[in-house]
């Protein structure tokens, strides 16, 4: 296994803002592993406030590389279980490798992840387009710029009901919220029904992620479902949101990837929640992941690709919202050479 890496700034159509800041940039780490002549690739973007930069996922790599050239690659499984041992605190690595041998995996066997998991493409639910913070105006102009069958509005600010009630005037869209745990309880609690007045569909991490009791109040009380994100990151951590959210949003940068996220779907549907795949604003090589995940799904973020306004990798296409498919093996991308 030969193994390589780059690192891109990609820059953002618009400047992208949520609760917690604001950037222009998504650094973003990618990965490629050539296994006999067959490559593949998998991408980690980094977040801030998970302190896991690009630089710190290159100087791991280069630290134990050799382990992973010498490793008898023959299942994403075990590549995963691996790596997980490899890199126990780097999550955001592991999955981007994980992501490559996945995409090895399906060239190995001539077909797309989808097939090769016998999943339905037209299940697949319609990804929303997010609407970062920004004045009420820039929002609408952001809006008419995407005509979208669904938004999701980045909320948890002051004024963020009246954003809201401003940008339902312009559509008839779904509408959906993220918080990112920006609210108190008493302020979800005053808020949450003033949205679903204003036909917002769901409501995600409206509370900070160890407020579990807090959670307990309002998913007892809320007259919209509540999706946990900053609250479920790994595994485990679904049972836990069991009884205080209706659904999780899984990342699959945060859970360390592909194989992680296939057994935290299975978990929550034996809990009976709902499941949703978001984005932390990847080009198409981490989006490309998402779509091949898709037909699992009730509901999709994976909006990545047309918030930047550079991309590195060819193949994730949408209608409307809708995800178009392709039959190339793997992930079913073309990327640049890195």
């Amino acid at each position: 296994m030969k193994v390589k890496y780059a690192i891109h700034q990609l820059p953002f159509t618009h400047p992208f803002t949520i609760s917690k800041g604001t950037k222009t940039h998504q650094p973003t780490f990618i990965v490629e592993l050539d296994f006999m002549g067959i490559k593949g690739y998998g991408e980690a973007p980094a977040i801030a406030y998970y302190n896991i930069p690009v630089e710190q996922m290159a100087a791991d790599l280069e630290a134990k590389k050799i382990f992973i050239e010498k490793y008898a690659f023959n299942d994403p499984e075990r590549f995963w279980h691996y790596l997980h041992h490899l890199f126990p605190q780097n999550h955001f690595l592991v999955c981007a490798l994980d992501m490559a041998g996945w995409d090895i995996y399906g060239k190995l066997k001539k077909q797309p992840l989808y097939q090769l998991w016998k999943l339905d493409t037209a299940t697949s639910p319609i990804t929303d387009f997010t609407i970062g913070i920004d004045t009420i105006e820039k929002m609408v102009v952001k809006m008419k710029e995407q005509p979208w069958p669904i938004y999701k509005v980045k909320v948890g600010v002051d004024g963020d009901i009246e954003m809201v009630a401003a940008l339902r005037q312009h559509t008839d869209a779904v509408l959906r919220v993220d918080a990112n745990a920006g609210w108190t309880l008493e302020q979800a609690l005053q808020k949450i029904p003033q949205l679903k007045a204003l036909g917002v569909e769901m409501v995600e991490q409206p509370l900070a992620k160890d407020d579990w009791e807090g959670m307990k109040v309002l998913y007892e009380q809320s007259p919209l479902p509540l999706y946990a994100d900053e609250a479920c990151v790994y595994e485990n951590d679904v049972e836990r949101c069991y009884r205080h959210f209706h659904g999780i949003n899984i990342k699959l940068t945060k859970c360390s990837g592909i194989t992680p996220a296939r057994r935290m779907i299975s978990k929550a549907r034996e809990l009976n929640m709902e499941v949703m795949i978001g984005c932390m604003n990847e080009s198409s090589v981490g989006t490309a992941a998402i779509a091949q995940l898709a037909p699992l799904l009730d509901k999709v973020d994976m909006d990545g690709p047309l918030l930047l306004n550079e991309d590195i990798a060819q193949g994730v296409q949408f209608g409307f919202g809708k995800i178009i498919y392709n039959t190339k093996p793997g992930l079913g991308i073309t990327i640049q050479a890195l």
